[in-house]
C-alpha cells in the first residue's frame, strides 16, 4: 500500500497529557549522553532557576513520537514503519520542559509528498501547558521507502 497523499493537511485531535517525570528526563539524559547535573539533581537544576530538573532539548521527541503514532500506526495512512528513514527533526522551544510538567500534544501532517518513489512525511506537534500555553515545538520529516517490486 502507498503512502496516502491525502493525509497532508490533517490534524488530529490533542493527545493526552504527558506528565513529564524526572526518572523519565534522568533516562534520556543518559541515554543521549546528556550529562549536565541539572537533568538529574533538583537542587542543580533549582539553582539555575528551574522548578526542578530540566528536560534536555531534544527531550521532546519522547512526547512528539508518541503523538505521530496516531498518523504512522492508522493503516489507512499507508505509513510501513519498516520502510522509514529519518531524515530531519527540528525543535523550537518556548521554553525548557521540566519534571512535573503536565503538556498536551497536538499532531499537524504537514506535508505528504511523493519523490522518485519515496513518500516524504513532515509532522509537526505542537505541546502546550495544560493552560493552552505554548511549551515546544517538533518537526519530523520522514522518508518511506516504497516497497521493493512497486
Amino acid at each position: 500500500m502507498a503512502v496516502d497523499t491525502t493525509f497532508a493537511g490533517r490534524v488530529y485531535p490533542p493527545g493526552d497529557v504527558y506528565v513529564v517525570s524526572r526518572e523519565k528526563i534522568r533516562e534520556f539524559a543518559e541515554a543521549t549522553g546528556a550529562t549536565h547535573p541539572a537533568h538529574s539533581d533538583v537542587a542543580a537544576a533549582r539553582a539555575l532557576g528551574h522548578p526542578d530538573v530540566v528536560a534536555p532539548p531534544t527531550f521532546a521527541v519522547v512526547i512528539a513520537q508518541r503523538t505521530e503514532a496516531a498518523y504512522v500506526d492508522d493503516p489507512a495512512a499507508g505509513v510501513d514503519f519498516s520502510r522509514v528513514v529519518h531524515a530531519d527533526e527540528r525543535f523550537t522551544h518556548r521554553r525548557p520542559l521540566h519534571a512535573g510538567d503536565r503538556v498536551v500534544p497536538t499532531l499537524h501532517v504537514d506535508a505528504v509528498t511523493l519523490r522518485g518513489g519515496l513518500a516524504m512525511v513532515t509532522t509537526r506537534v505542537e505541546i502546550a501547558d495544560e493552560s493552552g500555553a505554548p511549551v515546544a515545538t517538533v518537526v519530523s520529516t520522514l522518508a518511506v521507502r516504497p516497497e521493493e517490486d512497486a
